[in-house]
């Protein structure tokens, strides 16, 4: 028997005639008895004992209905698991992020869509710069979320934010008395640097050298995290991206630093991958998580 046999068989169990079974099913009365003829041929014995207008069941065809419920039970989950899938209500979500990202916008969107969604499954991690891109080229990671991307071929990108490099320093520091920061100012006190080859740390650097000023530092840092946490425990002035500084991490002043250096995040995804219709789904919450940011974000 054929699933489609076998949906008639259950049909005609459940409402013991064939005009029923037909209606039901949206076929015709004489396609029920033409297709009930075939499977006792099939099956080499009766199917149905006929009493009056209405037909009952013999007790193999009860036990074949019995054993087929199975295959019922399981079309139905994989309609409701296709149906989820279409409404991007369940799947895995893959996701990587530089920590200005992951531990801010990337975060806060994924609360939001586990909301939303709750039957899906997050994977995230938090890696550096190259540990990001590295994530999505060897598909461990269908979205990554980066500051500062230069761009590489096989990958695709979306810019979603843009914003400029800020000041930190501990709370009440001379300097706070200031509009802005110049590399200038920074001469006589200690400063946190961010790493020398990062991105964000050459840019810092590239602005230090046109304005004609020493890159002299007391401190080098990989993130910004970490930057932050010294600027909070007084041990010198860093310069950062404002996701960082306006995380509410830290207890420091903050201030514009200029010239300015701007930065922008962006979303990166594999060029061979079309995003699922999860990811699409978890990429528009993060821009709504954007459009909420605070105007000293901006």
């Amino acid at each position: 028997m054929n699933l489609r046999q076998i949906e008639i068989l259950r049909a005609i169990i459940r409402h013991n005639t064939t005009v029923a079974a037909a209606r039901v099913l949206g076929l015709s009365q004489p396609a029920i008895s033409n297709a009930l003829k075939a499977m006792e041929e099939q099956a080499g014995f009766a199917l149905f004992q006929r009493v009056n207008n209405r037909i009952y069941p013999t007790a193999e065809a009860s036990i074949i209905a019995e054993d087929a419920e199975a295959l019922f039970d399981l079309h139905d989950k994989l309609e409701r698991r296709i149906k989820d899938l279409r409404e991007s209500r369940a799947g895995q979500l893959r996701l990587v992020a530089t920590p200005p990202l992951g531990y801010g916008i990337v975060t806060k969107s994924i609360q939001k869509t586990q909301s939303l969604r709750p039957k899906i499954r997050t994977y995230f991690d938090v890696r550096r710069y190259e540990g990001v891109v590295n994530g999505v080229e060897s598909h461990n990671a269908e979205l990554g979320f980066i500051l500062a991307y230069g761009g590489k071929p096989g990958l695709q990108s979306e810019k979603l934010y843009e914003c400029k490099m800020v000041c930190v320093m501990p709370v009440g520091h001379p300097l706070s008395s200031k509009n802005e920061i110049t590399p200038r100012d920074l001469r006589d006190h200690h400063f946190i640097a961010l790493e020398r080859e990062t991105r964000l740390g050459e840019a810092t650097r590239a602005v230090f050298e046109q304005e004609g000023e020493e890159f002299n530092f007391s401190s080098e840092v990989r993130y910004g995290n970490t930057a932050c946490a010294l600027a909070e425990a007084g041990a010198g002035i860093a310069v950062v991206d404002p996701l960082t500084a306006y995380s509410g991490r830290f207890k420091t002043d903050v201030r514009p630093f200029v010239p300015a250096i701007p930065i922008a995040a962006y979303a990166i995804w594999s060029e061979n991958r079309s995003l699922s219709r999860l990811a699409r789904f978890f990429l528009d919450r993060v821009k709504e998580v954007i459009s909420e940011l605070p105007k000293d974000l901006q």
